[in-house]
């Protein structure tokens, strides 16, 4: 496992008010993923990172920032687009979890149809992205992206620090766990 042992601009992973964060900020780790729903590597990272988040409790914060590839996948700004509105209406995760769960289904009559079945404002749903209401807020995700060396999906840094190895169960979990062990032998 290659694992970088520098933080990348610490000052654009720190946690913000406004990023969707799963889990106390305070805990002793975070796991801060860039992400894509539309990237076939999120999609099998998805379920990983929600078993890291069970096995790891209360000692793990998680944070899940926009960083769509538009170029290689047309619909993640619009999935991202997606997800920020319903953050709006107070259901990110719901989205966020929709959309990762059926990723070959992410054009706009599909995120509309998973509006309806979250039971949010649709109407305001539509709104939010005919204006492109979010398109700020993903693009400040995507650029503390850029500025922290992300070029891909996903991307996770633990406290800071780039996540290089694998993505599968194991790997990630062991490096969520190392960080743990370096947070209480340093306190």
């Amino acid at each position: 496992m290659i694992e970088h042992k520098t933080a990348y601009n610490a000052p654009a992973l720190d946690i913000r008010p406004r990023d969707h964060i799963q889990g106390s900020k305070d805990a002793p780790v975070t796991l801060m993923e860039y992400g894509d729903y539309q990237c076939p590597y999120c999609g099998m990272a998805y379920p990983v990172v929600k078993q890291v988040q069970r096995r790891m409790g209360e000692s793990m914060c998680f944070v899940f920032r926009n960083f769509p590839l538009t170029e290689a996948h047309p619909f993640s700004e619009g999935a991202a687009e997606a997800a920020e509105a319903a953050g709006e209406q107070g259901k990110f995760w719901e989205m966020h979890d929709t959309l990762y769960e059926n990723q070959n289904a992410l054009a706009p009559e599909d995120l509309v149809g998973y509006a309806q079945l979250l039971h949010l404002n649709v109407p305001r749903f539509i709104t939010d992205l005919k204006t492109h209401a979010h398109a700020k807020r993903i693009r400040e995700d995507f650029l503390s992206g850029v500025r922290s060396s992300v070029n891909g999906t996903p991307t996770f840094f633990i406290n800071g620090v780039r996540h290089d190895g694998a993505s599968d169960f194991e790997t990630l979990l062991a490096a969520v766990r190392a960080r743990l062990e370096g947070v209480a032998t340093s306190a």
